[in-house]
């Protein structure tokens, strides 16, 4: 299939979840393999990635290579998926039949939209509200950067730590309740890829909750403990959307026990 969109990850992943509910409002298919993180040492990571038995492990030690970001230990990675990774990073989504590496979650999210058949997820033929919507889409790189540290970190959380993700939040919130005070979605009239992105990377900042009690232990609070008074425009619109088949069929019960507290 020309168009064919293939994801290795590991799995659930909130950043993979941005293109398949890409994918179900563009009623296209799209195929993603993978495992719980901790698996995925034990995987071929290629274009046709599986899970490898000892015998096999031993085939291949020479595509050892050590993990480095997120993944402890050793990882099994062909030279094919370098060359189309070369940060050698999941989620790696493979496009066309030329199985053209396709790296960071956005722009993986952005090929799902340009082969949609709901063109307004990516602005139509707008180029400006296109480029808006990778603004979005930038905005929340940067955000999703900074909680990333925050979040592998909460077990040993320091001040600084704390107080610089606080810093990108309300950065990054300010401005996303300054666009939905004045649209319904945030590029404008029509829901596209900077809402879906939007509620897959804030749903996953929202995991802090899991760890308030360690969190207190520091004499720190949750970053997002005023989220609903704070942000209600941003509130209402993460649950407004996620409660959407299209984003619920794939986010299942992720949100469920943020809901029970807040909601």
């Amino acid at each position: 299939m020309k168009d064919k969109v293939r994801i290795f990850s590991y799995l659930p992943n909130p950043r993979v979840w941005k293109s398949i509910i890409a994918a179900n409002y563009g009623g296209i298919e799209i195929e993603v393999i993978g495992d719980k993180p901790k698996n995925l040492t034990n995987w071929l990571w290629d274009y046709d990635a599986k899970l490898l038995t000892d015998s096999e492990k031993e085939n291949y030690k020479d595509l050892k290579k050590v993990g480095k970001r997120g993944f402890a230990g050793e990882l099994y990675k062909t030279n094919t998926f370098l060359e189309a990774h070369p940060f050698g990073t999941v989620p790696a989504a493979f496009g066309g039949e030329e199985k053209i590496g396709i790296f960071e979650s956005n722009s993986i999210l952005r090929e799902v939209a340009r082969l949609s058949g709901h063109k307004t997820l990516y602005g139509g033929d707008d180029i400006h509200i296109k480029s808006r919507i990778d603004s979005f889409l930038d905005a929340n790189l940067v955000f999703s950067r900074e909680f990333q540290v925050y979040i592998l970190e909460l077990e040993d959380l320091n001040k600084y730590t704390h107080s610089r993700t606080s810093s990108a939040y309300r950065f990054y919130l300010d401005g996303v309740e300054a666009s939905l005070s004045k649209n319904d979605y945030l590029a404008g009239d029509n829901l596209t890829i900077a809402d879906i992105s939007f509620v897959c990377e804030f749903s996953q900042f929202l995991r802090e909750g899991h760890y308030e009690s360690e969190i207190k232990k520091k004499d720190l609070d949750l970053i997002s403990k005023d989220f609903k008074d704070d942000y209600p425009l941003c509130f209402n619109h993460l649950f407004t959307l996620s409660a959407k088949e299209e984003f619920a069929s794939v986010m299942g019960t992720y949100l469920d026990w943020y809901k029970e507290k807040n909601i």
